[in-house]
């Protein structure tokens, strides 16, 4: 059989199964785009074995099997994502805990949450990250001068707010030029 032929039957096999097929994924399915997948796999595989492929109703029923792997192997998947989501999930919580919900953020937390989310970012980067000026500039995509100048003004809008919310405590921020290191 020739690759027109091939086509041919292909297309009549499609249009008389699709909905069987489409039907099939989206009862066992968790969403309309896991089913989606699974019925153009299925597809995929009846393409590339269309001379395995058997006529008439036996045909659809071979789709229905090849369907119920695609769906098999699509669960594994997502029970392999789902465990090691989990996996994931549990070794951040241990090196980075998240905060108890019934505490209040402390002083910092609170002046942190009046920035913008630029200038968190950029403290962010600087104090958690441990970035100088240059890796911040490079993780922004701006000049070094650019990077230097957004933290120095960060620094001042933290110092500002965090005078706001404790009026005791003074901060200066940091001087804009710094010494280059060697």
């Amino acid at each position: 059989m020739d690759e027109t032929d091939d086509r041919s039957r292909f297309e009549a096999v499609y249009r008389r199964t699709y909905e069987q097929i489409l039907g099939y994924a989206m009862r066992r399915c968790f969403s309309p785009e896991d089913a989606a997948d699974v019925v153009a796999e299925t597809y995929v595989i009846a393409w590339r074995r269309m001379d395995e492929l058997p006529h008439g109703e036996a045909g659809m029923l071979w789709l229905y099997g090849v369907a119920r792997r695609v769906l098999a192997n699509h669960r594994r998947g997502e029970r392999r994502r789902a465990t090691r989501h989990a996996e994931l999930t549990a070794e951040a919580e241990l090196l980075y805990p998240p905060p108890s919900p019934q505490s209040e953020p402390d002083e910092v937390g609170r002046a942190m949450d009046t920035l913008s989310g630029d200038d968190r970012e950029l403290l962010a980067l600087a104090v958690w990250e441990e970035l100088d000026p240059g890796q911040i500039a490079e993780v922004l995509g701006c000049s070094r001068n650019a990077a230097r100048i957004r933290l120095h003004r960060a620094r001042k809008r933290f110092a500002k707010a965090l005078e706001r919310i404790r009026p005791s405590v003074r901060l200066e921020a940091r001087t804009l030029i710094e010494k280059e290191s060697p």
